[in-house]
């Protein structure tokens, strides 16, 4: 009896062991491998880079036309108001630099159209006179798009202010 046991568990484990590994194995981080990951960090460092510098030519050729930037406190926005901000802000001699948040950054597939960015970052402000001070810590989403081997994030959710 305890071998027909034993022969039946071995059975179905052989039989199983496939299936979960095809079905069921589970990570605690599902996100896309390395090169994925690395190329769309590279494009977050330069596309930041480019708005910490306030170089608004530069930073306008990292979103798409039809961009949509959601903000949890300023409402939706689209690329003319979004692009305005920003240079409102760089104009006004206010200093605001973001700093991704290391270890955070996710980064997914969207088979035929691009990627999923989250992470977290935190935001610093210089006023006119005064030293950097912390703004606070956010959560983001970007949703990039890939034409012609070209990465520009159509979408923005910034959200947990």
């Amino acid at each position: 009896m305890k071998t027909t046991t034993l022969c039946l568990v071995v059975i179905c484990l052989l039989f199983l062991t496939p299936a979960i590994g095809i079905f069921g194995q589970e990570t605690s981080d599902q996100s896309m491998p390395l090169e994925l990951s690395d190329e769309i960090a590279q494009m977050d460092s330069l596309l930041f880079d480019a708005f910490n510098t306030c170089q608004l030519e530069k930073l306008k050729s990292f979103f798409t036309n039809d961009l949509e930037f959601f903000h949890d406190k300023g409402g939706l926005t689209g690329f003319e108001q979004t692009m305005q901000s920003i240079n409102s802000m760089c104009e006004s001699g206010r200093k605001v630099r973001r700093e991704l948040v290391e270890g955070s950054l996710r980064v997914f597939p969207i088979p035929d159209y691009g990627a999923i960015q989250e992470g977290n970052h935190h935001f610093y402000a210089t006023e006119i006179g005064e030293s950097e001070k912390m703004t606070g810590t956010f959560k983001f989403v970007h949703i990039w798009r890939k034409e012609n081997d070209a990465w520009k994030i159509a979408r923005v959710v910034s959200y947990d202010h």
